[in-house]
């Protein structure tokens, strides 16, 4: 049976607060087994939460505020989503040329109407490590990294076909957009799993020689091969390659071998994923990272709670009227310029 240690840099966003959830953990004695005697994961929760991933700078090291505070912040956002749910009015001018046009109604975003607790205190981010629960600098090999393979999401938007002069390709065809434009793959939700705008439903399918993970954003399951070797390096994958292992009812997912884009290995990435048994059926998610991108480690933690809802198909692809219409909206700017340049 294999036994992958946690890289060192990378554990003390796990274990620094063992103490503190030894509680929660215990008392989860009446969680669900399999006939194996493990604790079962098996089925759907939903990790939407209004804490946020990264901490307010204002607070520093502040890991949790009074419930006070969080009844303030969820009242917040109640009072947000009356506003934004009220009727748009249908004689409102055209956005500016140039501006932001807007994206989705208000409508379609789930991203939470509450805090989440942890041994009953609120917590002000999701990331415990660095302590300041900040997501730390960018390395110098990590700039050099996306450069070279990563297309930018802040093109300006001028109203113009400013590409034809400057040079690029940022709309020429649906290969030069990004990964996430053309609905194939969103890392931010998958490796590690973290609370997004929408879709934050997870579901977990569970044997005694897998686990599956599936991740609705976009479309993606992860198969967790229990008490198994890494894939050979030159076998990767966009969300890499997760094994896993038991140590007593905390399931442990390690994952490497990632992909930054198709055919290009992204070096020296390690996740490690810890999964305990909670109350009410619920699991405590720890995760630690270990990126080159960054100048240290990070990691953090948050709970997932149980849900008898369903997890339904995102049909990004079927629904990507977006990724049309952008390629759609180039071909007019650069006709208009081209109509101009000929006026000239």
């Amino acid at each position: 049976m294999m036994r992958k240690p946690l890289h060192a840099a990378g554990v003390s966003c796990l274990f620094t607060t063992a103490l503190l959830f030894a509680a929660t953990l215990a008392s989860a004695e009446s969680f669900p087994r399999t006939p194996s005697g493990k604790p079962d994961f098996s089925g759907n929760y939903d990790i939407a939460s209004l804490t946020p991933f990264e901490r307010d700078p204002n607070l520093g090291d502040q890991l949790v505020i009074t419930i006070e505070e969080a009844r303030q912040i969820e009242r917040g956002a109640d009072e947000l989503t009356a506003a934004r749910d009220a009727s748009i009015d249908p004689d409102r001018s055209a956005p500016a040329v140039g501006g932001n046009v807007g994206f989705y109604n208000f409508f379609w975003f789930d991203a939470g109407m509450r805090r989440f607790q942890i041994d009953g205190e609120y917590r002000t981010s999701i990331l415990t490590d660095p302590p300041n629960g900040r997501m730390p600098p960018v390395s110098e090999a990590g700039k050099a990294r996306r450069a070279a393979v990563e297309r930018p999401r802040d093109y300006k938007n001028t109203g113009t076909a400013w590409w034809l002069e400057e040079g690029g390709d940022p709309y020429d065809n649906p290969e030069s957009l990004q990964l996430i434009d053309r609905c194939i793959y969103g890392g931010i939700a998958t490796v590690p799993i973290r609370p997004v705008v929408y879709n934050n439903l997870k579901t977990i399918v569970q044997t005694d020689s897998h686990v599956v993970i599936h991740i609705e954003w976009m479309h993606w399951p992860r198969i967790v091969r229990l008490d198994s070797e890494h894939a050979p390096p030159d076998v990767r994958s966009l969300a890499g390659d997760s094994i896993g292992w038991w140590e007593g009812d905390t399931l442990v997912v390690e994952t490497t071998n990632f992909l930054a884009v198709p055919n290009v290995p992204r070096e020296g990435l390690k996740v490690v994923e810890r999964f305990s048994p909670i109350d009410d059926g619920s699991i405590l998610y720890q995760f630690a990272v270990d990126d080159p991108d960054y100048e240290a480690p990070y990691g953090g933690e948050f709970p997932w709670p149980k849900t008898t809802a369903y997890n339904y198909e995102y049909a990004c692809h079927e629904g990507n009227y977006a990724m049309g219409n952008i390629l759609r909206g180039a071909r007019l700017l650069e006709e208009e310029l081209r109509q101009r340049q000929g006026d000239g």
